[in-house]
């Protein structure tokens, strides 16, 4: 009996109903399952995203959702065989599978490491405070939570586990849960996945639903409160952001689609030099891994006029090199498209660049294929040739920069200098990504500063980074992802600014005291705490945000001022020769600024053993006002910040990491100094 793919929705796993769609194997033409793909109430999935899901992630910190993530991470790892067999089916092959596989689960890991960029909360303070009023009372700080609504996700093809993956991580370390709607033709590898981690019991209720199909009125019943996200052609994309319900309820809508993504040989690379090969190498594997379905793929090589002959020949000899078959055939380098529909579509999109830019490599209609034994067929797969073109007037044949033809296509085109270089990349009105081979600092520099503005992301290759890059066709999760223009307008991932995109910036106004005790960051110009017994010799949990310790006062001689130059070294004139500061902005022999950080240490720090572990850095420090000897200054030290540290293993201490507010201020209560430090205090829970 045929499987069918079941959505995940309301809490269990139901068919859909009416038409079904039958699921193909790519490389044989075999049935693998049917998809219905009606019969579900997206109002009631929303809801329940909405009721349940949202409220459960919105309580948890970031931290013990950054720890879900992991936990996440490391069972889909366990299971990943079972993706990478059934990856096959899509006509992946296993180099292929694995940055959809692991690549999406390393998505997981690194978010769930993001999770130490944020405090130990459910919201987080972003950015400096703000003083609104000469006398301190009134001030304002920008405040991140989590949206109240659900991530609607629509996804591509092409990367039916990555796409999933790089997307929810985000959102549920945001506090946010998901709704994902994969494509169709490579839905069974998303609900294969789906299925592990529901399975796991690792996500609140509500979290993750799944639906399969067309999505056909999911989009009726967002709300302003819900992220709706789209993978795709910029056709589709352009459609759904028209979409009359998100403009009605201004629903944020980010959208990464297919783009004309371009690869320059800088005018330095030679053949013979690193980068010459570098761009080589960089084309083919753009071209042939995944079969060219990526939507960073390169789809224009743009090169030197003088050495365009010299790279068809050299991108020709690479391509020669590519078995094309079965992906689990022996020798097989580059499998099948995602289905025959895909193939289909990609030959009727290189006929119609062939009518003004040939076909210099690679056969429309003919390839010779490896692993028929494994079922592996030339008309029932779809299977095809890696394909170059030749676009001699790229400035006059514009189908190049408008027509993508999604797979294993390029279009070669010369450029005389680095300014039409930039004018041809930019003629693709936008892309996700762009590489330059060059060695010269000069050509990229005004490469990049010219193309920046039509590309979300730049590679610049050469030899020196061979060895490490990521490649033209990695998006990381630590840097956006996403272009200007063609390629959708919008972000993801980056990071902290992908996590901001499922949250709610909220600008807070009032005074110190009030911000502080919402925001629990001590404010400057709060109530403080002083208590007794030294702040040292408290535990973390007992340290209390606002609480001050007053030292004793100490006058600056020049004497402090001379041992310190020769204990550290710092003979800088203004601190050591009197006789040379005419014309400077000092009247006499100033205390070195770190002198007087360190005498605040002196003055502030507890010398008995007690719950601070060690000193753990210098988060900020300013020297506001020179220090001259005769200068009698104090120090207050404020707990400023408390965040939770988690345990390696059973054997590691309980701790956290406080961070200090050090002001040094002199005889007339004018700061001199201002610090933040941070210090790592061990709990006085040690489960």
């Amino acid at each position: 009996m045929t499987p069918t793919i079941e959505n995940y929705a309301l809490g269990h796993w139901m068919p859909g109903s009416g038409t079904q769609q039958e699921l193909l194997d790519a490389s044989t033409g075999d049935l693998i399952a049917v998809a219905n793909t009606e019969g579900l109430d997206f109002a009631a999935i929303l809801d329940y995203g909405r009721r349940v899901g949202n409220p459960a992630l919105r309580k948890m910190t970031f931290h013990e959702r950054g720890r879900m993530l992991k936990a996440l991470a490391f069972h889909l790892d366990s299971k990943k065989e079972q993706f990478y067999e059934l990856s096959y089916r899509s006509g992946a092959t296993r180099a292929d599978s694995w940055i959809d596989i692991e690549g999406g689960i390393g998505n997981l890991f690194a978010n769930a490491s993001l999770r130490r960029k944020f405090p130990d909360k459910p919201f987080y303070v972003e950015g400096e405070p703000v003083g609104l009023s000469k006398g301190g009372t009134f001030m304002a700080q920008h405040l991140m939570v989590p949206r109240e609504g659900v991530a609607v996700h629509i996804n591509a093809y092409n990367f039916p586990i990555w796409g999933m993956l790089e997307k929810i991580a985000v959102n549920l370390l945001a506090g946010m849960p998901a709704v994902v709607k994969p494509a169709t033709p490579t839905a069974y590898l998303t609900e294969a996945v789906v299925r592990e981690i529901i399975a796991s019991g690792i996500l609140p209720a509500g979290a993750l639903q799944l639906v399969i199909g067309t999505g056909h009125g999911i989009l009726d019943h967002v709300t302003y409160q819900d992220v709706v996200t789209f993978t795709g052609s910029a056709t589709t994309g352009r459609k759904l952001r028209a979409h009359p319900r998100l403009i009605e309820e201004a629903v944020p809508f980010t959208m990464e689609a297919d783009s004309l993504n371009a690869a320059v040989l800088g005018l330095d690379a030679k053949p013979g030099t690193p980068e010459f090969d570098l761009f080589i190498k960089e084309v083919r594997k753009e071209m042939t891994a995944k079969c060219g379905q990526k939507c960073t793929a390169i789809r224009r090589a743009i090169v030197p006029a003088e050495l365009l002959e010299d790279v068809q020949i050299a991108l020709g000899k690479a391509l020669a090199q590519t078995t094309v078959g079965h992906p689990q055939a022996e020798g097989v380098r580059m499998g099948a498209l995602a289905g025959r529909a895909q193939a289909e579509q990609l030959r009727e999109r290189v006929r119609q660049l062939a009518k003004t830019t040939p076909i210099v490599y690679g056969d429309l209609d003919n390839v010779e294929i490896l692993g028929q034994d494994r079922g592996a067929h030339s008309t029932k797969g779809a299977f095809i040739s890696p394909i170059v073109l030749l676009n001699n007037d790229p400035f006059r044949h514009l189908d190049s920069h408008e027509v993508e033809a999604f797979g294993p296509v390029v279009t070669l085109m010369p450029y005389r200098d680095t300014a039409e270089a930039i004018a041809i990349a930019n003629l693709g009105k936008g892309s996700l990504v762009c590489s330059l081979a060059t060695n010269d600092p000069r050509t990229a520099q005004d490469f990049v500063l010219g193309a920046a503005t039509h590309h979300g992301r730049i590679l610049v290759l050469n030899g020196e980074m061979a060895k490490e890059s990521t490649g033209h066709g990695s998006p990381l999760p630590q840097l956006i992802h996403g272009g200007p223009g063609r390629a959708g307008g919008g972000q993801e991932m980056g990071g902290i600014r992908g996590v901001e995109h499922f949250m709610q910036r909220v600008a807070l106004q009032g005074s110190p005291s009030m911000i502080t005790a919402i925001t629990e960051v001590y404010q400057t110009g709060a109530q403080q705490i002083e208590y007794d017994k030294h702040p040292f010799q408290r535990y973390f949990e007992e340290l209390e945000i606002g609480e001050t310790y007053t030292t004793h006062k100490h006058t600056v001689t020049e004497a402090d001022i001379s041992n310190f130059a020769n204990v550290s070294g710092d003979n800088f004139y203004a601190h050591v020769d009197a006789t040379s500061l005419d014309g400077t902005l000092f009247t006499g022999r100033v205390a070195h600024g770190y002198y007087i950080l360190s005498k605040a240490a002196g003055m502030f720090v507890d010398p008995r053993k007690g719950p601070v572990l060690l000193n753990y850095g210098l988060d900020e420090c300013r020297f506001t006002k020179p220090v001259y000897p005769g200068t009698t200054i104090g120090v207050q030290l404020t707990v400023k910040e408390k965040v939770g540290q988690e345990k390696r293993d059973e054997t590691d201490i309980a701790k956290g990491i406080v961070r200090w507010l050090v002001t040094v201020t002199d005889e007339t209560s004018e700061t001199v100094a201002v610090a933040t430090i941070m210090t790592m205090v061990k709990k006085k829970n040690q489960e």
